[in-house]
């Protein structure tokens, strides 16, 4: 691969990781993933903003040797690995190199990857850095997703090199953003594997981004977006309060009763008009449970009991909802149980971070009777009534 031109002297390292099935040991990437760095040649100094993951060092060096001169600035927005991985080597490259970043990444780089912190210049939020003809602004934007992050500002050219921030794990040919339904989906499930949790710092982060005249986004992962405001609109949608009227379900089942609660839960659903998106858990992606997640008002998890307990897979999907923080309102549980346990408290002490209003559960004993139906139909009811009382947006 070869430096791409994106304007100008200014140029997209872009190193595709088309294989890769999982992110952190945890995140599958059905579509791969990129790492793009950036190479900035000014009248007096050449920045380099960001590096690439390590397993594709080789490659960004590749890359730099398409350009002739030296490298005097390495710009560590972001100090995870898949970004900041590869800054040795190219310190070793040019030794004359230095680093700027945030304080606490000085810190994570000096911890993590051993740079000597004699190279790394510390910049505060909102310096500057004058490369001659171009100059980088430095905007502290904590929390997306790490504590340390930043994102770099070229003032001339009005391009947001925002790390992690605004990206989406897609490895494409297309340096551009042109089919923006496929970006769409897979920023939308990068945001909501990787960002949600988050989504209070994100808002003020964007709230901060919106006094700068920016015509281009350059992330770090996927491709570049020449229309800021479709990705920007999208975070502040997905960042916001509001909510669709609709119930994540995630389920799993091993005799059949809780299947059948479930089965009759979605007609019950369906018949009052509610989107409802249920999720066979030991089958499902975790990561499209969490893009549903993003808007739902209501999530009900349904399981067995095992050994006094939820089914593991259950416990899983109320760790993972935990972990991510959506902002749904409501919360319920269902299922069945064979002679006892502890089901419905395990699961509720498991959602303990959820800001929501907890429904009322249906936990019953054996297969479900008729009886039992009565008491999702009630459930139903109670989901409608509650939607119905609170604001919702169109989806």
């Amino acid at each position: 691969m070869h430096l791409q031109q994106i304007k100008p002297d200014i140029y997209a390292a872009v190193a595709r990781h088309w294989d890769r099935e999982l992110f952190d040991e945890l995140i599958p990437l059905p579509d791969g993933t990129s790492y793009n760095a950036y190479l900035v040649e000014g009248s007096n100094a050449t920045a380099l903003i960001d590096t690439v993951d390590p397993a594709k060092q080789e490659e960004l060096h590749g890359m730099l040797d398409d350009y002739d001169g030296d490298i005097d600035i390495i710009v560590a927005n972001h100090a995870e690995q898949d970004h900041s991985g590869s800054i040795p080597g190219v310190l070793d490259r040019y030794p004359d190199a230095t680093v700027h970043c945030t304080e606490k990444c000085k810190t994570m780089l000096v911890d993590h990857l051993h740079v000597n912190g004699e190279r790394i210049q510390v910049v505060k939020d909102d310096d500057t850095l004058s490369l001659g003809d171009k100059t980088l602004r430095f905007i502290e934007t904590p929390w997306v997703h790490w504590p340390e992050t930043m994102s770099t500002y070229m003032e001339e050219q009005h391009i947001l090199f925002p790390c992690d921030f605004f990206g989406s794990h897609l490895a494409t040919s297309e340096l551009y953003v042109e089919d923006e339904a496929r970006v769409y989906e897979a920023a939308k499930r990068y945001y909501a594997e990787i960002m949600m949790p988050f989504r209070k710092p994100i808002g003020k982060n964007l709230d901060r981004l919106a006094s700068l005249d920016i015509d281009m986004i350059a992330p770090s992962h996927g491709p570049i977006y020449r229309d800021p405001a479709f990705i920007m609109d999208a975070y502040r949608e997905w960042a916001g309060d509001a909510v669709a009227s609709e119930v994540v379900l995630p389920y799993v089942s091993m005799h059949g009763s809780t299947r059948a609660m479930v089965d009759h839960f979605i007609d019950a659903l369906v018949e009052r008009g509610i989107t409802v998106k249920p999720f066979n858990l030991t089958t499902t992606d975790v990561g499209q449970l969490a893009v549903a997640l993003v808007d739902a008002a209501t999530l009900v998890i349904a399981t067995p009991t095992v050994l006094g307990g939820p089914h593991p897979a259950a416990v899983y999907a109320a760790f993972l909802a935990n972990a991510l923080r959506p902002k749904t309102r409501f919360a319920g549980i269902m299922g069945s149980y064979g002679w006892g346990g502890r089901m419905e408290n395990k699961v509720k002490e498991l959602i303990g971070n959820l800001d929501v209003e907890l429904l009322d559960p249906v936990i019953i004993k054996g297969h479900p009777r008729e009886s039992d139906y009565t008491s999702i139909d009630a459930l139903a009811d109670e989901i409608l009534k509650k939607h119905e009382q609170i604001e919702l947006k169109e989806v």
